[in-house]
């Protein structure tokens, strides 16, 4: 596999449909040193929908609070990392298709230098099945030294 995925939060805040509201908001992040692994946004009705995946979800969470901005309450999805080839992504989406699963949305990207990113969002009444269809668990510790029982003597 040349790709990791794992579950994320994702939090969204609505703003004015307007220039400067996407800069006004990375700018206040950025300020307070929040690192985003995604950011998504799109016009939503009247209004812009942005879409965060942040790095550290407590420190956003704080940030977001001191400077006004109003968050959804937490939600799930999936970032998806890798080496770029033809059809890095069809495989994701088989796995998902094949487990029944409906993708709610995606934005994938290639990043250069042979790699790229996704964002991968489902319903949350499937986020048990996507999981078990796509994110492979870390591997076991391996075991620790054997240590001799001490003998009767």
């Amino acid at each position: 596999m040349s790709y990791t995925i794992r579950k994320v939060d994702y939090f969204y805040t609505q703003v004015p449909d307007k220039p400067g509201e996407g800069s006004r908001v990375l700018s206040a992040l950025s300020a307070a040193g929040v690192n985003l692994l995604a950011f998504s946004g799109f016009p939503s009705g009247r209004k812009a929908q942005i879409d965060f995946i942040p790095e550290d979800p407590v420190v956003f969470k704080a940030t977001a609070k001191q400077t006004g901005l109003k968050l959804s309450l937490k939600k799930t999805g999936f970032l998806i990392q890798g080496e770029d080839r033809i059809g890095a992504l069809s495989e994701v989406m088989g796995k998902l298709a094949c487990a029944g699963v409906n993708v709610t949305a995606v934005d994938a990207v290639g990043a250069g230098e042979g790699r790229f990113g996704a964002i991968l969002w489902v319903k949350s009444q499937d986020l048990r099945k996507a999981t078990k269809a796509i994110v492979v668990p870390p591997p076991a510790a391996a075991p620790g030294p054997v240590v001799p029982s001490p003998t009767a003597g």
